[in-house]
């Protein structure tokens, strides 16, 4: 499976209305996974749960985080991170970085109902978080492109011993 190259990678990352689902661990150690918007800067994935949220929770007691961020169109790009997610900014801090949330919004629903979004759950209290890239461990794939082979596409350990191509 081919893996996106940096420029498929930034592309991907940066394109609107891709969401993202975050799995956490709960304190029973059961999985909790959450689709949720996101945005891609500084060499980081930010995201911003709700003070009420049960994956916030989660992430306070336990920072490791399982980021999915692909799409349902070909040739389905795939980037899948896994890492410690930061606290930024605890709740009571919206007012630094309320900008970044518009532009998260904004890749979701646009700059005029971002400011409305944000400006009608001013009131909720959110924290922000990000993983960065660097000190995580990150894969990405994507379908062949119609130049590329299209068989033998998988990673070695997904075939029997002996499969021809």
């Amino acid at each position: 499976m081919p893996k996106l190259t940096d420029d498929e990678f930034q592309e991907f990352l940066d394109a609107k209305g891709i969401v993202m689902k975050i799995a956490v661990v709960r304190e029973d150690g059961s999985p909790l996974v959450t689709p949720l918007w996101f945005i891609h800067r500084d060499g980081a994935i930010w995201f911003t749960p709700r003070e009420k949220s049960e994956w916030f929770t989660c992430l306070r007691r336990d920072p490791r985080a399982a980021l999915c961020i692909d799409d349902q169109n070909l040739p389905y790009r795939k980037v899948l991170v896994e890492g410690d997610a930061e606290l930024v900014h605890d709740l009571g801090a919206d007012d630094l970085w309320r900008d970044l949330y518009r532009d998260m919004a904004a890749r979701y629903v646009g700059r005029r109902g971002a400011n409305e979004y944000v400006d009608n759950t001013i009131d909720q209290p959110r924290g922000l978080f990000r993983v960065v890239l660097a000190d995580a461990k990150v894969k990405s794939w994507r379908l062949p492109l119609e130049d590329e082979p299209q068989m033998g596409i998988w990673a070695d350990r997904y075939y029997k011993p002996g499969t021809s191509f």
